[in-house]
């Protein structure tokens, strides 16, 4: 080699070497900067875990607040129970629901102790709960006690207090509070989520940058054997490294992204399934209310009619005067009986017991009724088919949709317009009208004049809850319960709607191949002595001023009536007298109900008549056991008694020996 040579190879090495301290130093910048990622994503995925927990938090304090509704209404609803009722165990239950709402509200102190704001609606929360268990225990204390109208009269008091509506009001403020709390959580946890993701990029380009450098260095290290392995160890590990933070930072950027995702959408079926919740209650409430109310009326309004009746038969002075009060008397009675079945439908406790009617005949009945009910400004007509096709329907549930209807159709118009109720035949072809069958219908159509539907109305108007009036001023039930109505009764519902033109909502029903009945209208006076044989009757009835007054209606009818307060007694009776032909049993009594009673007589005494007397059904087990006996609803006329009284018995007559 020659001394050119050699000063060449000595003086290349400090330029290689320069540039090794340069990559060395960028390196260990490299490294150091790696480290402070590190440690900001530690940081970042710690608030946003923080940023979570937050959003549960607010999430329980929602929660909780929907409890102490929940049990403030589910007790109020028990108490409406007890006070018709008087049953202590009801009251027992009362008591639990509204401790357990005293106690949701001490869980919900704890939750909410870091807001002042939310400490001050609570305290006022407390002393509302106190006032309202003041005014509710009014009517418990009474109920307790057996007072029942006392009791009910306090309860419709609390019921006009303004406390439960200052109570559901704070209960709102304090989840809306939460809700804002939780939106404004849920944002930062998207944020805080971005910024990991960003960290998580910038740890991945440094990583890169430090994988160069470590390359760099090796390639220079080739002079040196044990500085090219130790570069290369080194290479080795801090990719390796640097690759498995990586990948778990990724993992952890997916976790935390499908949380968020499952928390927005928990939140957004959260809030509807309270709203629903709320809505539910309430109806369920009052329907409970409802019934109970109307099953109570019906039976005075039963001894009321009985007594107008026979007390009519026997007016001697002053006849005219005191037939024309009765007449009177007879009629506000009927109108009374005609709105508890209102009632009963609203609250859901009456089954379907349907008949072959004359829908037209139907529509005319009714006219003065909607008359009343949607104001002189509204021209009603009256439109029906000759020969018009009957239908196998309950009356009382197809007027109810009518008279619904009638009520919709008068909103549409504002109070004034024209008012179409209009019967006719129709053959459908298959799936012409819903999912019907192609045959013969009786369409009951109801037409306005009024501000009509769009088409993204229209599709949604059989909806439960969904309503197009302002809030207060419906439930949102009519169209859908109309609906069900029509499908359980063999039919279903089409409507047609033009925005300022009106709307036609059209109950199709299935054409009925039998005959229709005919009520009987003589006088009272002929039917006298209707059972010349004087046949023995067992009247079963809990109630003892209803239970005398249908063995009065009986006796006048010339029938033997036997009176009953009990299940047990009845079976007792019918087993010491074999002249017992009929059996007239209520439905709702206590210890032996009127549907056990009848499973028991038709074991043992399988020859003998029922007849059922309805005023209220609890339920539909209840409601099948109807399929093969007569009803007849309370509260009932001398003329409707003696009809299906005869009816009974005649079918039993007419039946081939065996």
């Amino acid at each position: 080699m020659t001394d050119d040579a050699v000063a060449t190879v000595a003086a290349e090495p400090p330029a290689p070497s320069s540039l090794r301290w340069t990559l060395i130093g960028a390196a260990i910048i490299s490294v150091l900067l790696l480290g402070m990622l590190i440690i900001l994503v530690q940081r970042s995925n710690a608030a946003r875990d923080e940023a979570l927990l937050r959003s549960q938090h607010s999430y329980d304090v929602v929660v909780q607040t929907s409890e102490v509704a929940g049990s403030m209404a589910r007790a109020e609803a028990v108490l409406a129970r007890f006070v018709i009722d008087g049953d202590r165990r009801t009251g027992t239950m009362y008591s639990d629901e509204w401790r357990h709402a005293g106690v949701a509200l001490d869980r919900l102190g704890p939750l909410i102790s870091e807001d002042p704001a939310q400490v001050r609606r609570l305290a006022k929360l407390r002393e509302l709960y106190a006032k309202r268990n003041h005014e509710l225990g009014l009517a418990a204390t009474r109920a307790n006690f057996k007072q029942g109208w006392a009791a009910l009269s306090l309860l419709a008091r609390a019921g006009k207090s303004d406390t439960l509506p200052q109570i559901d009001r704070l209960l709102e403020e304090i989840a809306s509070a939460e809700r804002l709390r939780l939106d404004a959580r849920s944002n930062v946890v998207a944020s805080r989520s971005e910024r990991a993701n960003d960290l998580a990029k910038l740890l991945s380009a440094v990583g890169a940058l430090l994988a160069l450098s470590v390359l760099a260095l090796g390639w220079l290290a080739v002079s040196a054997l044990a500085e090219r392995r130790v570069a290369r160890e080194t290479a080795e590990i801090e990719t390796d490294r640097a690759t498995a933070l990586e990948r778990a930072v990724e993992a952890r950027t997916t976790e935390l992204r499908e949380a968020n995702r499952q928390l927005t959408e928990a939140a957004a079926v959260r809030d509807e399934a309270e709203a629903r919740l709320r809505q539910v209650q309430k109806m369920d409430a009052i329907g409970q209310l409802t019934g109970g109310i109307a099953h109570d009326f019906n039976n005075m309004l039963a001894v009321v009619l009985g007594g107008l009746e026979l007390a009519r038969r026997r007016v001697t002075d002053q006849a005219t005067e005191a037939t024309r009060h009765i007449d009177n008397a007879m009629e506000g009675a009927t109108r009374a009986a005609a709105l508890t079945r209102r009632l009963l439908s609203f609250a859901r406790a009456e089954p379907l017991l349907p008949s072959a009617i004359d829908g037209g005949r139907l529509l005319i009945d009714l006219s003065n009724l909607i008359d009343r009910t949607i104001g002189e400004r509204i021209e009603v007509r009256i439109e029906r088919d000759a020969g018009l096709w009957p239908v196998w329907v309950d009356p009382y549930q197809l007027e109810n949709a009518i008279l619904n209807l009638a009520v919709n159709a008068r909103d549409a118009m504002s109070g004034e317009g024209t008012l179409i109720m209009r019967a006719s035949n129709v053959v459908l072809g298959d799936a012409e009208v819903g999912t019907l069958a192609a045959g013969d219908y009786v369409r009951i159509a109801v037409v306005d004049d009024g501000s009509g539907m769009d088409a993204a109305t229209l599709e949604r108007v059989f909806e439960p809850f969904f309503t197009t009036k302002a809030a207060g001023q419906g439930t949102g039930l009519g169209l859908s319960q109309i609906l069900g109505f029509a499908r359980q009764s063999g039919g279903d519902v089409g409507i047609e709607s033009t925005p300022g033109v009106g709307t036609t909502v059209s109950i199709y029903l299935p054409r009925h191949a039998g005959m229709m009945r005919t009520d009987n209208r003589g006088e009272v006076t002929t039917l006298r002595k209707a059972n010349p044989e004087g046949q023995a009757i067992l009247v079963v009835e809990d109630d003892p001023r209803v239970r005398a007054s249908t063995g009065a209606a009986l006796t006048e009818l010339g029938y033997a009536a036997i009176l009953c307060d009990t299940g047990e007694k009845a079976i007792a009776t019918l087993g010491e007298r074999a002249d017992i032909q009929l059996v007239i049993t209520d439905v709702v009594m206590p210890g032996m109900s009127g549907p056990e009673l009848v499973t028991e007589i038709e074991a043992r005494f399988p020859a003998t008549r029922i007849l059922f007397v309805s005023g209220y059904v609890g339920g539909d087990g209840d409601a099948e056991m109807f399929a093969d006996h007569a009803v007849l609803r309370k509260p009932f006329t001398l003329h409707a008694l003696a009809d299906r009284v005869a009816e009974v018995l005649r079918r039993e007559r007419e039946r081939p020996a065996a």
